[in-house]
């Protein structure tokens, strides 16, 4: 049973809902490829199997098929077919579901494996990736069908670099037998292969000395190039929106772009908007770990409603080294491995059109340099002190949307339920602060949080995943008055809060943290 929520006295600072500072976020794209013969390239298991090469075939004999993963219900969820409370509905493990299988979601698809590897040669400038001929001439008809026209450039878009225009990628292929003279040992290339073992092509190193330019390092980051790239181009695709429209990109992926004298540089914006046609559009990249795209949001938010720009694209690519990142435990169990998606988010920030939900900047919270690291002073900054500043209770949120990994994945190794740890926090705190009464905290995780469903892609997973529910909801209930909600299609505000581990770097030993307040807009 649902807690009863509470609606905010008006205050100053938001007289009656209305006069807030903000942008609108008028439109999110998500994109799934399922890609079971990239698992062994994941950081663990490459690592793992470079000291025991037998486990590769241990890994393979637990990768499940494409029609699957399609079928799983956190996948479901995170591309908008399944709202993420309804995971209740079925029973865990949730990878013995059996449902019909869907590629196209409301948010976006789930993209076979042998599509993305088209998809990477498409994104490919320099001749890294190098497919078998006849693979690559069915890869090249199954993507001149695809509904986004992923094979030709966009209309606003003269033919990417050089000139060439993007089918002509796939035109030709390469013969098996040259493929396998680039991965023998010493060449630097590494085979690509499909769920079943199989090689049907490979990507080249592109400098014999660099170690920023190694195949696997490229392979990362044309894997995130692409996976952003399709995210975008589902979101302008879904909002008919034109590519030109966009004045701004902001990529707040987890690559690490450059070469050996500026390793991280990089500046996979520009590429994605080159690859979506957004010929009017200049962009740079954000880095914050898991907070990143939270931050490249707020600074999208910031641009946006201090006119600089009238539309901003946010987006974040994949993470191909946290793929298979905690398959020991799912093979210790018996159950596929689930780590075997890369997923990518693209959001669009405009102003305010009345409809679309209005990202507040006067509701951030942020985790400044002299809060300590403790979870709760982490969440204190992060969720009590914005509702303390606007005036609301913690029951004036309809959803926290946190770090939201799926459980299935985390807790064969020992990883705990993250998401339910974290609204247990936050329902502790709110019981702190007398708001609810401790034996209410389940029933507040149960109203105010929800179940873990996102990959565990690193920064693709906290708070994020949820956006694009959040938006549908608030759009459904943009006509209503405040007081007056439409059942449970509506919603009148979500918290995004993501938290960051800095000391991975090994340059500080802080943490990170930012939220925002997404809101209903009123209209007016």
């Amino acid at each position: 049973m649902a807690i009863p929520v509470k609606r905010p006295m008006e205050t100053p600072m938001v007289e009656g809902g209305r006069g807030r500072r903000g942008a609108a976020i008028s439109g999110v794209g998500y994109f799934l490829a399922h890609t079971p013969g990239l698992v062994r390239y994941g950081s663990r298991p490459a690592r793992d199997i470079a000291r025991e090469p037998a486990l590769a075939s241990q890994i393979t004999s637990h990768l499940r098929p494409y029609e699957a993963a399609a079928a799983y219900p956190p996948n479901r969820v995170f591309l908008g077919a399944v709202y993420p409370d309804d995971l209740y509905q079925w029973e865990r493990p949730w990878f013995h579901v059996s449902e019909p299988v869907e590629r196209w979601c409301p948010h976006g698809e789930i993209m076979p494996e042998e599509e993305f590897y088209g998809l990477l040669k498409l994104c490919d400038d320099f001749d890294l990736v190098w497919l078998e001929e006849s693979f690559c001439k069915r890869v090249r008809a199954a993507l001149e069908k695809h509904p986004l026209k992923i094979s030709s450039n966009p209309p606003s878009a003269k033919g990417g670099s050089g000139g060439i225009l993007l089918h002509e990628r796939l035109s030709e292929g390469h013969s098996y037998s040259e493929i396998e003279g680039q991965v023998v040992k010493g060449t630097g290339s590494i085979p690509l292969y499909l769920r079943d073992g199989s090689i049907i092509g490979c990507i080249r190193r592109a400098h014999e000395e660099d170690a920023s330019l190694t195949a696997e390092v490229l392979l990362e980051n044309l894997a995130c190039k692409a996976s952003a790239t399709m995210s975008l181009r589902t979101l302008l695709a879904q909002e008919s929106l034109e590519a030109s429209s966009v004045e701004y990109v902001l990529n707040s992926g987890e690559e690490a772009i450059g070469d050996r004298y500026q390793r991280g540089g990089g500046n996979l914006a520009k590429a994605v908007a080159e690859m979506c046609g957004c010929t009017s559009a200049t962009g740079s990249d954000i880095k914050g770990f898991c907070c990143g795209p939270v931050h490249a949001l707020v600074i999208a938010a910031s641009l946006v409603g201090s006119g600089v720009f009238k539309r901003v694209a946010v987006v974040g690519g994949c993470s191909l080294a946290k793929l298979g990142m905690k398959y020991r435990g799912h093979v210790d169990h018996g159950q596929p491995i689930l780590e075997d998606v890369l997923a990518g988010f693209a959001a669009l920030v405009s102003e305010d059109d009345g409809r679309s939900p209005v990202l507040r900047l006067d509701s951030l919270g942020r985790h400044s340099v002299g809060a300590g690291s403790s979870q709760q002073a982490i969440l204190e900054q992060l969720v009590l002190e914005p509702l303390q500043r606007l005036g609301m209770s913690f029951r004036d949120v309809d959803k926290y949307a946190t770090e939201l990994h799926n459980p299935e994945v985390t807790e064969p190794s020992g990883n705990g339920n993250v998401p339910l740890l974290n609204y247990r926090m936050i329902g502790t705190l709110a019981a702190l602060k007398k708001e609810i009464s401790k034996t209410d905290v389940p029933r507040f995780v149960e109203a105010h949080g929800m179940p873990g469903f996102s990959p565990t892609q690193g920064h693709i997973a906290s708070a994020i995943p949820f956006l694009g529910h959040a938006v549908d909801r608030m759009r459904a209930g943009a006509t209503e008055t405040p007081m007056v909600r439409g059942g449970r299609e509506a919603m009148e505000r979500a918290m995004f809060l993501a938290k960051g581990s800095l000391f991975l770097g090994r340059m500080t030993q802080m943490s990170d943290g930012l939220s925002f307040i997404l809101e209903r807009n009123w209209g007016g």
